[in-house]
């Protein structure tokens, strides 16, 4: 018999192996088309400017309306209301009003907001190797072999409320 290899083990968790049980108090009971989980995940961030707007916050610091509108991604006024108004509503986000300015509002990422983290990097790696993109190889592949790194200092700065981007003006600033 041929000596079988045991498959790598990562830190990276996936949503499912944290759940003790399939069913989740605070759910949302409403009647779904499927209930597949990729297709439940879809109805909340399935559309490109929901998830736009994670990366957003996540990634470059962004926080307010104005932020978002100037991302260089060229979201209609009108579609950047509405799809912060969901992210919210399906808890990914939280809206809070300025202590100094009380007509600005901050955009934050809840735990379950940041809990999309492995999914962007993986979309970035994903998207870098298979299609023509700004991100060079070698950021690329730091990123694959940094995976867990840069997940722990993402989730650093929401915990610690850190603003700090980790891309400036498409520029990384990596934590390696």
């Amino acid at each position: 018999m041929g000596h079988q290899t045991a498959a790598p083990e990562y830190s990276l968790h996936y949503a499912s192996s944290l759940l003790p049980s399939l069913t989740v108090p605070g759910k949302s009971k409403r009647k779904r088309r499927s209930t597949c989980p990729v297709s439940v995940s879809l109805e909340v961030f399935g559309d490109r400017w929901s998830l736009l707007i994670v990366r957003d916050l996540m990634v470059r610091g962004f926080r307010t309306f104005k932020e978002f509108q100037e991302s260089g991604e060229g979201i209609a006024t009108n579609i950047l209301s509405d799809r912060l108004k969901k992210l919210e509503a399906s808890g990914i986000i939280t809206a809070e009003i300025d202590k100094v300015d009380r007509r600005r509002v901050s955009y934050q990422l809840t735990e379950k907001g940041i809990g999309l983290a492995p999914v962007l990097l993986e979309l970035l790696v994903w998207g870098a190797r298979h299609n023509e993109t700004a991100a060079p190889c070698a950021i690329v592949d730091g990123m694959v072999r940094h995976r867990d790194m840069i997940l722990a200092e993402v989730r650093r700065r929401w915990k610690d409320r850190d603003p700090t981007p980790l891309q400036i003006d498409g520029e990384w600033r990596l934590p390696w």
